[in-house]
């Protein structure tokens, strides 16, 4: 599959998952173990009490990052765990999530996202993360 495939497939994907269409992610960028993905910033919607985007969106965007890498080189997976450290308050036009494959192996993927706030342009990170994926096999 091309890099263009993978990215109209995983965009179909995200049409048919409704908290990701809620939220209307956009895959930007994706080749084989890497990905680039974009949630607009709807800040009555989805800021904390102190008008920073709140975790569980930055959450959502680390764990798709580093499930959707991990998806283009291991085929259909699911999120066995992930670990996120919240780096700095995300104020920005934009959530970006740009995930990569550490190392894949038959049953499993290990990935890793980082998350930046754009505003204007420019990027800040404000978040980073580190998942084991899994394979999935429906049955």
């Amino acid at each position: 599959m091309t890099n263009e495939e993978m990215k109209v497939y995983l965009q179909s994907i995200i049409a048919k998952t409704p908290f990701a269409a809620s939220l209307g992610a956009e895959v930007l960028s994706i080749s084989p173990g890497n990905v680039e993905l974009a949630v607009p910033v709807v800040p009555e919607k989805m800021n904390q009490h102190h008008g920073f985007v709140h975790g569980a969106i930055l959450g959502f965007v680390a764990d798709s990052a580093c499930a959707w890498a991990a998806g283009s080189v291991a085929g259909d997976v699911v999120t066995s765990e992930y670990k996120l450290n919240l780096l700095a308050p995300a104020v920005g036009d934009r959530i970006i999530g740009v995930g990569s494959v550490i190392k894949a192996s038959q049953r499993t993927v290990v990935a890793k996202a980082e998350v930046y706030a754009e505003k204007f342009g420019e990027r800040k990170l404000v978040a980073f993360a580190v998942a084991t994926i899994a394979r999935f096999e429906s049955k």
